[in-house]
């Protein structure tokens, strides 16, 4: 069956010649942006998808429900639209405007709620539940919360998809692993599967300033300082899939940093990423430095800077919250 959910996955790794020349390190970055959905969340929605159908969870004609900031969201449509599936999609009214409207165009109903921290009944992962829930009692077809966060399918699809390619595609010649957290299932999966090929090699996580995980694997305490404009990394709990993750260290970087990199990276490479991806690179070259020159590392390029345009390439937005502009925007 030749279907649009055969081109999820499988995406190239970019040398990143910048990051690579300042640490003398070999640094290439999973190119996300290549699924369909445009992000690196194409993959669990797939598993999550069709872990439900297995289970028989849900049929032809159902509805899944999410929480999401966006990427899940896209991604979840993709693959409802493949399997005949209606999707309602709960998101901070926080988030892009340009997600918004890729959701809605691709067929997705949403629901648009405030953005309040995850402790508020009204946070959008528990209204989603909650929606979930009550649907699911007046649907024969089912009614499925994809439940992202801690929905462990979204770790299995990175074992046996994101680890094997990275393996293969360096060759088994990796030395380190980067990326930062949304929901947990990149690092998780991505660590347990590259760490069941070889122990040593080193794991970080890449944090935003505003997250609670860096203090968490740092001092065993989770606690916050600061904030971030990037969408959908960063959290203050530890999801399920997180919980999973075999990590040995941890960076964070602030937004200037990370938007820096990712205005670099268009100027010498012509390759636009969101601003997460600039958190990754970051995390990427503290990772090569720590480890020394001659070293592989790996990072994840989770989606493509166009969904982001209204903020990051925005120069009254940037000006407001004090972030770099570029000269030629």
């Amino acid at each position: 069956m030749d279907t649009v959910l055969n081109q999820i996955g499988n995406t190239p790794l970019v040398k990143l010649k910048q990051a690579s020349e300042l640490t003398g390190c070999h640094i290439y970055g999973k190119a996300e942006y290549f699924n369909p959905g445009e992000s690196v969340k194409d993959r669990a929605a797939l598993f999550i998808v069709q872990d439900a159908l297995k289970r028989k969870l849900i049929s032809k004609g159902g509805t899944i429900v999410e929480g999401t900031a966006g990427n899940t969201g896209i991604g979840l449509a993709v693959v409802c639209k493949e399997y005949d599936l209606s999707l309602k999609i709960v998101i901070p009214k926080t988030q892009s405007i340009e997600k918004k409207d890729t959701l809605r165009k691709m067929g997705a109903e949403l629901i648009e709620v405030d953005a309040v921290p995850y402790s508020d009944p009204k946070n959008y992962i528990k209204q989603s539940k909650k929606i979930a829930e009550d649907l699911n009692k007046k649907n024969s077809k089912g009614v499925y919360w994809a439940n992202q966060f801690d929905n462990v399918a979204n770790t299995e699809a990175h074992i046996q998809t994101t680890a094997e390619e990275i393996w293969s595609q360096t060759a088994g010649r990796i030395d380190g692993f980067t990326c930062a957290v949304g929901t947990g299932g990149t690092l998780a999966g991505v660590s347990i599967g590259l760490k069941n090929k070889n122990k040593d090699i080193k794991v970080a996580l890449s944090d935003p300033m505003g997250s609670s995980l860096y203090s968490h694997i740092k001092n065993n305490k989770l606690e916050s300082s600061g904030n971030s404009i990037t969408e959908g990394i960063g959290t203050g709990r530890i999801t399920k899939n997180f919980d999973k993750a075999l990590i040995d260290d941890a960076f964070q970087t602030g937004d200037e940093e990370a938007l820096n990199l990712v205005y670099d990276l268009i100027e010498k490479q012509r390759i636009i990423l969101g601003g997460s991806s600039g958190i990754n690179i970051a995390g990427a070259i503290k990772l090569a430095k720590k480890m020394g020159p001659g070293k592989t590392i790996v990072t994840i390029l989770c989606d493509h800077g166009k969904r982001y345009a209204s903020k990051i390439f925005n120069k009254d937005f940037l000006k407001s919250k004090n972030l770099p502009i570029p000269n030629w925007l």
